[in-house]
């Protein structure tokens, strides 16, 4: 908050406003300053020492009304702030309902291509971390202002629709699939694979039936229409459970027409060459196998159906960004799909971004939709919104709105859990782990957000004009205001570095700093100066608290 006037100050010696305010950092510990300039990198330009740099600064940064004290030590300028004077503007600041909103993304759109689910497959435990990250990312940027557009580049296109059309023909029937649900799919497709193993001719009718589809055949398009509505139906409500979002729907049957203009392009320049009867574009110069876009037999792919999604995004969106939140399985895919873009001399080629997660697994291996060897996210949800209800009952039997608490708090803890670690890591799926509550989870920050809002009502309407800044000026209580005043750049860094992670460590620590003030300081005293400033830093915490776990995609209950 006082970041440029500091910088202002600074702004001498030949340094500008901007060299300070780029190199300005918030210390690791306490004890050397609310906010530290290290000199170093202005040793060069100035022909000084960093201890010289920093001592000749500091009577600069001293004159400024809210800083308490400078110190300079091996070239650091330590700055501490009055504590007074930052509680009053920080939580003055922070008494309203969302939290570090600002318009830098302003005029800018990013695309986000996230979750893309696949046509005739329940939604399992591995397609949570692409969805709430993708939804977390979406939420990120639309905080700071970006138009951010979401993606759900549906799997809906390939054999696999043929398997399916061929499984419901020998086992079941349209109309039995249109009462039925994408589990009852996900067997036909099951059984197909264990009986294709038996008998391979069936992979040729599913071949023809896929055809079928490509040519716009009546009967075929019946069935593949009934696969859709039967899934999409079934992935809307789990995507309501976990608040997430979509713009378009565009997935890859959409770009069917949409391939040539990419492939005449790529000929046009010569890119495009044969290999064993396939076209390809060579990648060899690049230190990568060659970009399969058309197989022997004519068949498009998956890369093919990207170029041309990378296209029509720019063409509908011109967006400044695009992200794929995508398993780091497919690094060379996007690897491959950005060299080509730039061969291409795509307009957009320097702005496509591959945001990789890890994989998730079973506790004894791999998981497979085709094996039947999977943990549904229903299921999960499911188990977790149980067990959130068995605590509340215990701990609060009266509470209202049991079940709508339980839904928050279970499903909350899920996609915690998805978004507490670096997405890079891999995740080998546990009940215990996810159905755990205790420590750094959902549920403690939940409860945290209903500990300030309970002392909130009890405490009733306060006046910030009549807070006694004094009266927080504690060690606990400024942790408290630093970590509030800290919120925004966390926020502005989980979008920089594309980690949600940085906002849910955030908010835990946030959590974890008002307990300690809250078991140390009763928030409704009588006397009326501490009373209202001990309000306004809880409604700042609550409010700060709220925001992160909005932007997470998780509720934030009044009550647990």
């Amino acid at each position: 908050m006082f970041e440029n006037e500091l910088s202002n100050a600074l702004a001498v010696e030949g340094l500008s406003e901007q060299d300070i305010l780029g190199a300005l950092e918030v210390p690791k510990e306490a004890k050397n300053g609310d906010i530290c300039l290290p000199c170093f990198k202005f040793a060069r330009t100035l022909r000084l020492a960093p201890q010289i740099i920093a001592d000749r600064l500091t009577p600069h940064a001293k004159a400024l009304d809210f800083v308490e004290k400078v110190e300079t030590v091996g070239g650091y300028l330590n700055v501490f702030f009055k504590r007074t004077r930052l509680a009053a503007d920080i939580l003055r600041a922070a008494q309203c309902e969302t939290v570090g909103e600002s318009d830098e993304g302003k005029g800018k759109t990013i695309c986000i291509d996230y979750s893309s689910v696949n046509i005739a497959k329940p939604f399992h435990i591995g397609h949570l971390s692409t969805t709430v990250i993708g939804g977390a990312l979406y939420r990120i940027f639309k905080h700071l202002g970006y138009n951010v557009v979401g993606i759900n580049h549906l799997g809906d296109w390939g054999t696999q629709f043929g398997k399916l059309i061929v499984a419901t023909r020998k086992w079941s029937s349209l109309e039995e699939v249109e009462k039925n649900d994408e589990y009852f799919l996900n067997s036909l497709y099951v059984r197909y694979h264990k009986e294709a193993a038996e008998h391979p001719e069936m992979d040729d009718d599913a071949r023809a039936w896929f055809k079928r589809i490509e040519d716009g055949d009546k009967d075929a398009t019946a069935y593949f229409d009934a696969f859709k509505k039967v899934t999409m139906e079934a992935v809307g409500k789990i995507y309501d459970r976990l608040k997430i979002h979509f713009d378009s729907y565009a997935g890859e049957s959409f770009y069917n027409d949409k391939m040539q203009p990419c492939l005449d392009i790529l000929r046009d320049k010569g890119l495009l060459v044969e290999s064993d009867g396939a076209w390809v574009v060579d990648l060899d110069k690049y230190d990568m196998p060659p970009c399969l876009l058309l197989k022997a037999d004519g068949a498009t792919l998956y890369a093919t159906r990207d170029l041309a999604a990378a296209y029509y995004r720019k063409q509908t969106y011109d967006f400044c960004k695009c992200l794929y939140v995508v398993a780091y399985q497919q690094n060379l895919h996007f690897k491959q799909l950005f060299q080509v873009l730039k061969l291409m001399d795509f307009a957009g080629a320097d702005d496509m971004e591959h945001i990789a997660f890890g994989m998730v697994s079973m506790e004894d291996g791999a998981m497979s939709t085709r094996n039947g060897r999977v943990i549904w996210l229903k299921e999960v949800l499911d188990k977790a919104v149980d067990k959130a209800a068995e605590i509340i009952s215990e701990k609060n039997p009266n509470i209202q709105n049991k079940m709508q608490v339980a839904e928050s708090v279970g499903v909350g803890a899920v996609v915690f859990s998805a978004l507490w670690n670096n997405r890079i890591k891999d995740i080998v799926f546990s009940y215990d782990k996810v159905l755990n509550f205790d420590g750094e989870t959902a549920p403690y920050v939940q409860y945290t957000y209903a500990r300030c809002a309970s002392a909130l009502r009890k405490g009733g309407k306060f006046d910030p004009e009549k807070a006694d800044f004094e009266s927080i000026a504690s060690d606990e209580a400024y942790d408290v205001i630093k970590s509030v005043l800290a919120f925004p750049e966390s926020v502005r860094q989980a979008a920089k570095l594309r980690e949600p992670c940085v906002v849910t460590r955030h908010i835990v620590d946030l959590a974890g700093k008002f307990n300690r003030f809250y078991i140390g300081h009763r928030i409704v005293v009588d006397d009326e100066g501490t009373r209202n400033a001990r309000l306004m830093l809880t409604a700042a915490v609550k409010h700060t608290i709220g925001t992160g776990l909005a932007l997470l995609g998780i509720d934030a209950p009044e009550e647990m």
